[in-house]
């Protein structure tokens, strides 16, 4: 049996093997079954969707933080920030959340006119369309404490990267956070 895995927007992809120019063992996610076809996930390496639905195999990466703490994440954005798409991932010690570019409203009444307005279709529908960019990121910065910093994503164009906002426990910090994404107050936090 093959390695296959299905990402957010329904495509379904199959591990292969090949060979490097030395001969050593290279994997890749391809949604075409033709080809060397991987039955096991190799020791050491794990399969891995980006926010922007791509698969790829990657070595595993150590995570410091918690599913609870990632929850904490989710919950803050679904719940105080009132948003249905937006995409979490873990990159080491930081917990990024991406939000959607455009306009899913618009999005989804193009959408309704032509699949209805079944809610499951609907969101597999308009998750096929999303592309997402990191606008927050949670980072962990003491391990016994678990002491977080909170930064967003600045746009100036001199700047295009992290800015630091603050640090403490991660409850307060999405508490004070979260409720601003996806609205206009996210740029003027400072």
């Amino acid at each position: 049996m093959e390695i296959q895995h299905v990402n957010r927007m329904g495509d379904t992809y199959y591990l292969h093997e090949g060979r490097t120019k030395t001969g050593k063992p290279k994997y890749y996610f391809s949604r075409k079954r033709e080809g060397t076809l991987v039955a096991a996930v190799p020791d050491g390496y794990e399969v891995y969707e980006n926010p922007d639905a791509q698969v790829f195999l990657r070595k595993v990466v150590p995570r410091v933080v918690t599913d609870e703490e990632v929850g904490t994440v989710e919950r803050g954005v679904r719940e105080l920030a009132k948003l249905a798409y937006f995409a979490i991932d873990v990159k080491g010690p930081s917990i990024v959340v991406h939000l959607p570019n455009g306009n899913v409203a618009f999005l989804e009444g193009i959408l309704a006119s032509r699949f209805g307005r079944d809610p499951a279709e609907m969101d597999r529908q308009v998750q096929r369309f999303l592309s997402y960019t990191p606008m927050m990121r949670f980072t962990l910065r003491d391990e016994n404490a678990r002491w977080f910093t909170v930064d967003r994503w600045c746009f100036l164009g001199s700047i295009d990267d992290w800015f630091p906002l603050s640090g403490g426990d991660l409850e307060t910090l999405v508490a004070r956070y979260c409720p601003h994404l996806g609205r206009e107050s996210f740029f003027e936090l400072m």
